[in-house]
């Protein structure tokens, strides 16, 4: 006979008993399967020991009723929910949902589920979402912040949830980070450029606010100033990383400018596809007028003839690589917490440099 206080009896609950209507409950089906509830939660989590015909009817019970389990209700007992969260600054860009996609595949590997949310660069909306869903037990984060969002890093960092950067770095922050070479890419786009003959080279980019845009101009001003070059800064323009900010950068240098420069380093693609608009409303030809060269590839499906001189970044490796730095963390494997992965980049040269004009 089993007392009170054996941890392996399994009681009995008579089924005679109504159910409720709705959403069905442990306790229904503990009344189907004619067991407790603490029967149930045993088979559900695969813990403590329960008997082959018991799980049998406990599982077939749950099948019946298509019970789903309460995942927040685990995730408050055992303190994990098996849920990370990947904070992005815009979906839309090819680059990225191909990072995001790097990163699903890691986790998913894990046993993680991946939360997907756009900030649209905004540090207010970056903290919101933050705070919300550290409320709600994430296991790890994954994001891309710039440097007004170091205060929501350092409260990501004292709730002792791991947390990886990917794309970008914060100065004051022990987060570990996945970034591509931005400054060694910008240079040699650059000295691409002046090897062709160019001496009049306009860097349109984003906030320095972002590390990725601090980086490209870094390598811009490297190499002008290897060249021997002057740094007009007339001809350096800080907006968005988004076509329609670089459309108004390239439209204010027709406008402010008498003399337009005879190539642009644009600092990402969305950026090169606002440049290449205003180009065409201008009636300037690539390369024939300007010559044009860029950061990261788009995908095939949308550029099926590339045509960029691109410095390309490997978005899915990047995704992998953030991945697997926060796995390391969760699961306690030594070596991987505190570690920063920089990937290089590949200059591919195609059809849109020249030398200018005057050099033909």
């Amino acid at each position: 006979m089993h007392c009170a206080c054996d941890p392996t009896r399994e009681e009995t609950v008579m089924p005679n008993q109504p159910r409720k209507k709705g959403r069905p409950t442990i306790r229904d089906v503990a009344r189907l399967a004619q067991v407790a509830p603490i029967t149930v939660s045993r088979v559900v989590n695969n813990s403590g020991y329960i008997g082959e015909e018991t799980r049998r009817r406990v599982q077939q019970a749950i099948a019946e009723l298509n019970y789903i389990p309460n995942a927040l209700s685990q995730s408050l007992r055992y303190q994990k929910t098996n849920m990370i969260t990947l904070l992005v600054s815009d979906v839309t860009n090819p680059f990225w949902t191909t990072i995001t996609r790097g990163v699903e595949d890691v986790c998913s590997a894990s046993g993680l589920h991946v939360i997907l949310c756009n900030t649209d660069e905004s540090s207010a909306k970056l903290e919101n979402y933050v705070r919300i869903l550290l409320q709600h037990q994430m296991d790890g984060f994954i994001l891309a912040a710039n440097r007004d969002d170091a205060p929501v890093v350092r409260l990501i960092e004292e709730s002792n949830i791991p947390i990886v950067l990917v794309d970008r770095v914060l100065k004051g922050v022990n987060a570990p980070a996945v970034y591509s070479d931005s400054e060694a890419g910008a240079r040699e786009l650059t000295r691409h450029l002046i090897e062709l003959g160019h001496t009049r080279i306009a860097l349109l980019a984003s906030s320095l606010q972002q590390s990725t845009s601090a980086q490209r101009a870094a390598g811009y001003r490297q190499a002008l100033v290897d060249a021997g070059l002057p740094v007009n800064e007339a001809l350096v323009l800080h907006g968005s990383y988004s076509q329609q900010s670089g459309y108004q950068m390239m439209m204010q240098l027709n406008e402010e400018l008498d003399q337009l420069p005879t190539a642009l380093l644009t600092a990402n693609n969305f950026i090169a596809l606002g440049v290449q608009r205003a180009l065409s409303e201008l009636q300037l030809a690539i390369p024939q007028d300007i010559s044009l060269v860029t950061f990261d590839d788009l995908p095939f499906q949308l550029y099926p003839e590339p045509f960029l001189t691109t410095a390309a970044q490997n978005p899915y490796r990047l995704g992998q690589e953030a991945a697997r730095l926060l796995v390391e963390q969760i699961q306690g494997r030594a070596g991987g917490s505190k570690v920063s992965v920089v990937l290089p980049v590949e200059i591919i040269i195609r059809h849109s440099t020249a030398p200018p004009a005057s050099r033909r």
